[in-house]
């Protein structure tokens, strides 16, 4: 096997990129990058707990081929972040081990082990013909024979190691690396409305949006009218000259600017150098990871070498919290940095042996990233020394020597940071894990390498409703493709307690949503058995939600997310924090309705008109007709609130009555008319009331700036565009009435041309909405007979018994199902109209189906990040400045960390209160034992009380109901008010209430909880 890394010997068949399985990792990283990806042969020299943790999420990435060298038996301690190993593998080669578990990750990367025997050091000559090399845990002799080599032959190379909770990463990828996108943002653009014909250049843009662009950007130009010839040019570096203008340079030799034209930003490739190894020891770049810690990168530049050379003598590490041994590492690390903290070199000496799944997640997928940078050219690599330390998550009582010493435990590299009685504290916790996707795999991952709930009180319970997909196999590591259609929670659990047997039995799993409706489940008896909630969800919604239960029942909560290249962590303590609701981002910008119906420009615009045209055609119709064929009252509910009785009623009698498709065919000419009328009758309305030389109010031409004009399309059976639109069509509006569809294209031809299609002739005085807030153009206000006439038209529904058809349900990862195709082809065809350039298929799935992009690096690490919190809740620490709110984005790369932010004060009276404190009443009392209480023991009047969405009580109802809720019982009370019984899983109420002061000002005070 040792003969492995020639590249003659590696695969070189380039196959297509399986969209259906990287699809969100596409959107992060693009098809060029991947596509460079998939030529790239990776080395990872090491397979303990870091190699494994890179080794994963590049396999997962989808690079060409992995092969990894470890011949080193499998020993015990290996067990307590190598998440591929077992019990039973102890004695194995690492490398042999971990192999077809790695390979199981992805079938289209190959995983080789390199071979060799134990004790043998991997040499130079084993290194050659692979694309990166990664060495993990490595003295620096070794590491600098490698990189020795590497530097000299170009080849990128990544030295990384962890130590308890230090991690240190180290980038060389050569004397000149040429890095095609630094960010990975999207390109900015945007319209312009003047461009001065001067030595400067200055271009001025739509005052709608911000240009977006930094000195030194480069910008082309299309659309342009008059100075033609920036349309297409070379691209011009610019300098900004304010939130809206840019000066491009002498544009004197250039034609006179007429108008319109819009700047597309141009993404350069930079050029970096890096210093080899060898180098860098003596001149060291540092990157920054936490500006709190501004000087420890120097620190610990040393304290790392000083740890390989203790190494190198003694033949092992320091001994957990010896201090002895530490003193010598300090000593050693003076030679290399007279001024290196001891306190910090003694810390990196005492966990020297230790081993933690969290650190690892966080430095493996840093790593993990920097490879792939190596591989794609894309997003910037580090430049060039990360350390990384996460001190603040040791336990407030530090761990004794004795403590701290290996028992020939799984959690030994743990046990050796923390001490046992840590150890015992983690075992015993319990979790409520909501989500179980690419954050709760990775999440469910690090707990059972922690050994979290695997003692006697332990417990985890996970909530999931989702079941496994394809597109999910590419980041949520602990699925298969066998178990597609499973649910989540279920296979996660089962995977991770095989992972760790001691949490066979300790995981509960579940596929009820959280929410309102499932109160009865995760009620006040549910909360009282966890001791904190960690959220790996995908939406706000739900993300709010589990806060406010987490505020209520005063328990701990870590949130994290991910999007793309960027994540985040918050951790929400009680009685210290604000929540998470406390300050959320703003709204995101909505497009006015105007210009997605009338006036697009832009082609999200017509992604956005078409996925309502999705809807409009195949899943209101026939949700219309069951609700007429199944509601006795329907039609009189609709005339009676519905605004557009008339054209709900057209629609229910084409659905049903005139245009009713009894064949395929007659779907394929109702696909034909629909084309005809959105494409072409509707634009030539359009025209025809707003014509192409149409004055705006202000004297300027009305199509003009953002609005442009639009053209009719002809249809032509063999425009490939046209047909798709009349396959996906045809075939969804079929689905609706559960006819079959048809595979042969000439069919939809042959049809399509064929139909006779109505001569259409515009309408004079259609008013045309030209911003959101004119009003809504109405057709003349239909009289009621041509209502009835119309409503005659329509069959009585018991002549249709059992008559339903079937409304589309949207899913966009399903390549067989025409929603996609049926959004690409109307949006593309809309695009044709009005001269926007077309969107892949691939780009209008995303938007269409608001899809989050992701990627495994950044999940990985982020919950890296997350865990090392969780030590610190279990811990139980008290102060702010012990924990810290994350954001990473590693494409640039970009640490921040941040102090989370103080729950704020109020006040009422001389009392001081916060978000999570309330008011506890217990036994049912009466609303007047509740308002009396709030007068003598606070002196306050109390002016309403509400619970929910019931107003149960105010100064200014009517003595005789105050009479009689006063003395009711608080239950009986919410009963009597909101007409229905309290649940009889409900043991509290909460509750609001509004007061005054003594001098009848209003004061604000924490809620109440109400015991019944």
């Amino acid at each position: 096997m040792s003969n492995l890394p020639l590249s003659a010997n590696m695969d070189v068949d380039e196959t297509a990129i399986d969209e259906g399985l990287y699809s969100r990792q596409l959107y992060v990283l693009g098809h060029e990058a991947m596509k460079r990806m998939a030529v790239s042969n990776v080395l990872i020299i090491g397979m303990q707990g870091l190699g494994v943790e890179i080794a994963k999420d590049l396999v997962l990435a989808g690079v060409k081929s992995v092969t990894v060298y470890d011949p080193e038996p499998v020993k015990i301690e290996d067990l307590s972040s190598q998440f591929f190993l077992r019990e039973e593998d102890v004695g194995r080669p690492r490398a042999e081990v971990t192999v077809p578990r790695l390979a199981e990750l992805n079938a289209y990367v190959p995983v080789r082990n390199l071979g060799g025997q134990a004790g043998q050091e991997i040499t130079v000559d084993l290194v050659r013909g692979f694309q990166v090399v990664v060495v993990c845990n490595a003295p620096y002799a070794k590491q600098l024979e490698i990189n020795d080599w590497t530097h000299q032959n170009n080849v990128p190379f990544i030295a990384t190691e962890t130590r308890g909770l230090f991690g240190s990463v180290f980038n060389d990828f050569g004397a000149k690396f040429t890095c095609v996108d630094p960010t990975g943002e999207q390109p900015l653009s945007g319209m312009i409305v003047s461009i001065d014909k001067d030595q400067e250049g200055i271009v001025t843009c739509l005052d709608e949006t911000r240009h977006g662009l930094e000195d030194g950007d480069f910008v082309t130009f299309s659309e342009v009218q008059g100075m033609t010839e920036l349309n297409g040019c070379e691209p011009r570096k610019i300098s900004v000259k304010g939130p809206y203008t840019f000066a491009i340079g002498d544009t004197t030799g250039l034609g006179d600017y007429v108008r319109g034209g819009v700047f597309t930003q141009v993404k350069m490739p930079k050029i970096i150098e890096f210093k080899s190894l060898r180098e860098s020891l003596q001149s060291p770049e540092f990157f920054i990871t936490d500006f709190a810690k501004f000087d420890r990168p120097s620190t610990l530049h040393a304290g790392f070498q000083a740890l390989s050379e203790f190494h190198a003598q003694h033949k092992r590490f320091p001994k957990p919290r010896n201090t002895h041994d530490a003193d010598a590492v300090v000593a050693i690390a003076k030679k290399f940095d007279a001024d290196a903290d001891e306190k910090i070199v003694t810390q990196l000496a005492f966990q020297a042996t230790g081993d933690l799944s969290p650190v690892i997640a966080v430095i493996g997928a840093f790593v993990a990233q920097e490879a792939l940078k190596a591989c794609s050219a894309k997003f910037h690599p580090m430049q060039q020394h990360m350390y990384f330390d996460s001190l603040e998550s040791l336990p407030d009582v530090l761990p004794s020597e004795a403590e701290c010493q290996p028992t020939g435990s799984r959690y030994d590299g743990q046990v050796a940071v923390f001490g046992k009685t840590f150890q015992e504290k983690i075992s015993n916790h319990r979790q409520f894990l909501v989500g179980s996707g690419a954050i709760g795999c990775e999440m469910l991952k690090n707990w059972s390498m922690m050994g979290l709930a695997s003692g006697p009180k332990g417990a985890i319970q996970v909530t999931d409703l989702d079941t496994i997909e394809k597109s999910n196999l590419n980041r949520q590591f602990l699925f298969r493709p066998k178990d597609l259609g499973r649910f989540k929670a279920e296979v996660a659990a089962t995977v991770v307690s095989d992972m760790n047997k001691d949490l066979t039995g300790k995981i509960t799993t579940r596929q009820d949503a959280v929410g309102p409706d499932t109160e009865d489940i995760y009620n006040e008896d549910f909360f009282n058995n966890i001791d904190g909630v960690t959220n790996a969800l995908d939406n706000v919604k739900a993300r709010l939600y589990m806060d406010q239960r987490c505020v209520f029942y005063e328990k701990p909560l870590i949130d994290s997310g991910t999007l793309g290249t960027k994540g985040n962590v918050q951790v929400v303590i009680p009685h210290l924090t604000e929540s998470y609701a406390s300050s959320q981002d703003p709204p995101e910008k909505e497009t006015p309705s105007c210009t997605i119906k009338n006036f697009p420009n832009a082609i999200a615009h017509t992604i956005e008109w078409s996925r309502t045209a999705f809807d409009d055609l195949f899943v209101r119709p026939a949700q219309a007709v069951n609700s007429f064929l199944s509601e006795p009252d329907y039609l009189e509910k609709t005339l009676k609130y519905s605004g557009q009785q008339k054209e709900q009623i057209e629609q229910l009698v084409s659905f049903l009555v005139t245009n009713k498709p009894l064949t395929f065919e007659e779907c394929i000419v109702w696909a034909r008319l629909q084309f005809e009328e959105k494409y072409n009758n509707e634009i030539r309305q359009l025209l025809f009331s707003l014509p192409k030389d149409a004055v705006a109010s202000n004297g300027q031409p009305f199509w003009s700036g953002p609005k442009r004009a639009p053209d009719p399309i002809i249809f032509n059976s063999n425009d490939p565009l046209h047909l798709s639109y009349i396959i996906a069509a045809a075939n969804l509006h079929a689905y609706n009435y559960g006819l079959k569809g048809e595979t042969d294209s000439n069919v939809y031809r042959k049809v399509a041309d064929s139909v006779i299609v109505p001569e259409f002739t515009p309408k004079s005085g259609v008013k045309v909405q030209i911003n959101d807030n004119d009003p809504v153009a109405q057709n003349e206000t239909s009289e009621s007979d041509h209502l009835a006439e119309l409503t005659a038209k329509l069959p009585v529904p018991s002549s249709l018994a059992g008559y339903r058809l079937n409304p589309v349900e949207f899913e966009k990862d399903d390549d067989t199902n025409h929603h996609i195709d049926f959004i690409t082809a109307a949006s593309n065809l809309r695009a044709t109209n009005y001269s926007i350039n077309p969107a892949d298929r691939h780009t209008t799935k995303q938007i269409a189906g608001k899809i989050i992009p992701a990627i495994a690096t950044t999940t990985s690490l982020v919950t890296g990040l997350a865990c090392l919190e969780l030590y610190k809740i279990i811990d139980g620490k008290r102060k702010l400045e012990n924990y810290k709110n994350g954001f990473v984005n590693i494409a640039l790369p970009f640490f921040g960390f941040s102090e989370p932010i103080a729950a704020p004060k109020h006040k009422y009276g001389a009392t001081e209160w916060t978000l999570w404190d309330r008011f506890t009443f217990k036994s049912d009392p009466t609303l007047k034992e509740i308002i009396d209480w709030f007068h003598s023991e606070h002196k306050l009047d109390v002016a309403m009380v509400s619970s929910g969405v019931s107003m149960l009580w105010s100064s200014f109802v009517g003595k005789k109901k105050s009479e009689e809720r006063l003395p009711m019982k608080f239950s009986k009370l919410v009963e009597h008010v909101s007409r229905k019984p309290v649940s009889p899983h409900v043991k509290t109420l909460t509750v609001e209430v509004m007061v005054m002061d003594e001098e009848g000002e209003d004061v604000e005070v924490p809620f109440i909880i109400v015991g019944i």
